[in-house]
Formats: C-alpha cells, sequence, structure tokens
C-alpha cells in the first residue's frame, strides 16, 4: 500500500508548503502538483497521480476543494478511485473512505461544499443586480465627491482673487492640491 499526495494551489504566487507538510506528515511516499483553477479539468498532475495509483494505494489530499470543486467532479472521482481499489483520504475534513462512516461523511461534504458555492453565487448574482436597479434609478456607485457644485465656486473665487495660494484654498476645502487644480484646469478649458 502506497500513500500518494496531491496538490493544487490556483495561482504560482500561492505557496504550495503547508498542503506538501501535511500530505508528508501523513506518510505519502509521492506527492503531484498542480498550479491551476480547481474547476480546470485540464490538471496534468492530477492525471499523472490518478494514472500512477494502483488497487490498495491511498489518494490523499489536504481538502477536498483542492481536488475539484464540483460535487459531480469529487464524486466521479472517488467513485472511480474506489472501483480501482483505491482509497481516498481528505486530511483536514477528516475523510476516509476505507470506513462506510468516511464515505458517508465524504458525501455529505461534497454537497454542503456546492451548497456554498451557489449561495455564493447566488449572492453575488442578486449584488450585481441591486447595482444594476440603481444605476437604472440614476444612482452611481462609489465614494460621494468632496467637491461639491458650491465648494467648486468657492475655490474658483478663492483662485481668482489671487489672495489664496492652492495650498490654503485646498486646506480651507477640506480636499487635496490635485483636487483644487482637477477642477481649477476645467474652468480653463
Amino acid at each position: 500500500m502506497t500513500a500518494v499526495g496531491y496538490v493544487r494551489v490556483s495561482t504560482p504566487d500561492q505557496n504550495p508548503a503547508l498542503q506538501n507538510d501535511a500530505l508528508t506528515a501523513a506518510g505519502c511516499a509521492k506527492i503531484f502538483t498542480d498550479v491551476a483553477s480547481g474547476a480546470r479539468a485540464d490538471r496534468p498532475q492530477l492525471i499523472a497521480a490518478l494514472d500512477y495509483l494502483r488497487p490498495g494505494d491511498v489518494f490523499i489530499v489536504w481538502q477536498l476543494d483542492r481536488l475539484g470543486r464540483s460535487m459531480r467532479h469529487l464524486i466521479d472521482t472517488v467513485k472511480a478511485l474506489h472501483e480501482r481499489g483505491v482509497q481516498f483520504r481528505s486530511l483536514r475534513e477528516s475523510i476516509d473512505t476505507t470506513t462506510a462512516a468516511g464515505r458517508l461523511t465524504f458525501h455529505l461534504f461534497a454537497a454542503l461544499a456546492e451548497f456554498e458555492r451557489d449561495l455564493l453565487r447566488e449572492r453575488t448574482t442578486a449584488g450585481l443586480a441591486a447595482i444594476a436597479a440603481r444605476r437604472a434609478r440614476g444612482r452611481r456607485g462609489g465614494r460621494p465627491r468632496k467637491m461639491t457644485a458650491e465648494k467648486i465656486a468657492v475655490a474658483r473665487q478663492m483662485y481668482a482673487s489671487q489672495q489664496y495660494t492652492v495650498d490654503q484654498i485646498a486646506h480651507t476645502l477640506g480636499v487635496s492640491r490635485g483636487t483644487i487644480y482637477q477642477h481649477l484646469d476645467r474652468t480653463a478649458a
């Protein structure tokens, strides 16, 4: 029986050391590492890891989402492993498919993970719809502008009087020098 590990990070700047250390501590003799999104089907190191496995081996991941992001993919992968006589372990969720309880736990965690992603997707869609509705009513997002029409008029009067420096005008109105110059430049154009 050989323990084989699989590590996945989404971007090259992420460090796989935490996953590697956990898999090494779990007794993995060989560890395969991918730098790819979990949603991608073309993960060469995952394919290599699955090809490397033999009956009686244990395939270990640090966390379920390292193997796949969809419930269907997770279940299909673990089912295919089981059919080949390969067991599956996820260290973070304490899932071990060598037991009936471990198989049940795997299915529950996979279903909850999928549910959480669906909720996140729904909240994002609802938030985008709310932004579109506000825009349709003429509202813009972002911070309110510091320079109101009244402040712009005061800044122009102060500047035109030639009694105040731009620093003094900015300090009086509570804005930066650049903001004052931006609004003064508009009058010249």
